[in-house]
């Protein structure tokens, strides 16, 4: 699936092309703070990713594995790309409300549940994983 999307003003625009047509939430402090409420997000792999306007994204070092990016015109929240050495590195989650057409879509789970404030739920059955769980997946191999 090819989904294209940019920012409020349109000085960013992307397309990500094949990407699994899966939306997932994730709950975290950081993710909470960049984007206003909850995060929802995309996968897009590196060579997947075309963006245009690049010059306009200001780029967020948010912690060792991970950089926000943004619209340096407007302020809107883009994407948050995976920055940490290994087999992810580069990978884009890109903000659902970004996208032009969210058709086609599913919800797949929700990440950092053991975070997410009282206020909201999702329905459904989708996966839902706790920080240490989310992390445990990341951890490296014991020796």
């Amino acid at each position: 699936m090819d989904k294209t999307g940019s920012c409020l003003c349109g000085a960013v625009t992307y397309t990500a092309k094949d990407i699994k047509p899966e939306a997932g939430a994730c709950h975290c402090s950081m993710c909470r703070k960049w984007s206003g409420g909850v995060f929802i997000g995309v996968e897009a792999q590196p060579d997947q990713m075309t963006i245009e306007g690049e010059e306009h994204i200001n780029r967020y070092p948010s912690s060792e594995w991970a950089e926000r990016c943004s619209c340096s015109k407007c302020g809107s929240s883009l994407f948050y790309r995976l920055t940490m050495p290994g087999p992810m590195q580069g990978v884009y989650h890109i903000g659902f409300g970004t996208m032009d057409d969210q058709s086609g879509m599913t919800f797949a789970g929700e990440i950092f549940i053991d975070h997410k404030p009282d206020t909201y739920a999702f329905a459904g059955d989708a996966p839902r994983m706790t920080e240490a769980e989310f992390m445990a997946m990341y951890a490296p191999p014991e020796n």
